[in-house]
């Protein structure tokens, strides 16, 4: 974290907070940079800070691909007890063990990123665990990944058009198997759901496709679409 705020945020100062306690280890790094989420949306030419989100959430997202693989903020924010981003004007938070991953919005934006992490001093859970989870054939590539699909939509959004779907693919083809998580997502429409289970699905069938947490609407639409492959 502390790297990318030295070749990414093009600021001149970063600042780094450590406190201990007997149960947790807190770190921030704190750069006065262009922020992370206006990085990205520039660079990938995204309409929304807040989509850069779901980009990260992805992983394999680097905007110096020569220098980084882009896999540093993704497994990172696995590794610790609570991870938390802010800048902008936007606060992503997750914590781990947790389904849900929160996206707020400051009224007042401001530049600079703020990462916040934090660690139990005695959890049993090790990197070869987190890696397992996203690994595959003990050669430690980064062939998964989990994608939020709520992160797709914002405020009252439905997902119903091919270009959320696009929106939502984008750079996943780089692994070996996606998982689409459809947690709190109520429905979905039939050319979003067509665009991802049979145009995808067919241009890309080295890549495996799996849904969860899907209600009965969302995945009936799912059925529908994968049906007329």
């Amino acid at each position: 974290m502390f790297n990318n705020a030295i070749d990414h945020a093009e600021g001149s100062s970063v600042e780094v907070l450590l406190r201990k306690n007997a149960a947790v280890t807190e770190i921030a790094i704190v750069d006065n940079g262009i922020g992370i989420f206006r990085k990205i949306q520039a660079e990938l030419g995204l309409m929304d800070e807040r989509h850069a989100i779901l980009e990260l959430s992805k992983g394999k997202l680097t905007t110096d691909p020569a220098n980084h693989t882009g896999e540093g903020i993704f497994f990172t924010s696995r590794v610790f007890d609570a991870f938390d981003i802010l800048s902008g004007g936007v606060y992503f938070s997750h914590e781990f063990g947790d389904a849900q991953d929160w996206i707020l919005e400051r009224a007042r934006p401001e530049s600079g990123t703020v990462v916040w992490m934090e660690l139990n001093n005695h959890t049993s859970r090790t990197l070869k665990n987190v890696f397992d989870q996203f690994t595959s054939d003990d050669a430690f590539g980064f062939t998964k990944t989990v994608v939020p699909v709520r992160h797709a939509q914002y405020g009252n959004d439905k997902l119903v058009s091919r270009s959320q779907a696009k929106r939502l693919l984008a750079r996943v083809e780089r692994f070996k198997t996606v998982i689409l998580d459809f947690t709190e997502v109520e429905s979905i429409g039939q050319a979003f759901a067509d665009e991802v289970f049979r145009v995808f699905a067919s241009r890309h069938p080295e890549v495996e496709l799996m849904a969860i947490e899907a209600n009965s609407a969302v995945n009936r639409m799912i059925q529908r679409a994968k049906s007329a492959t």
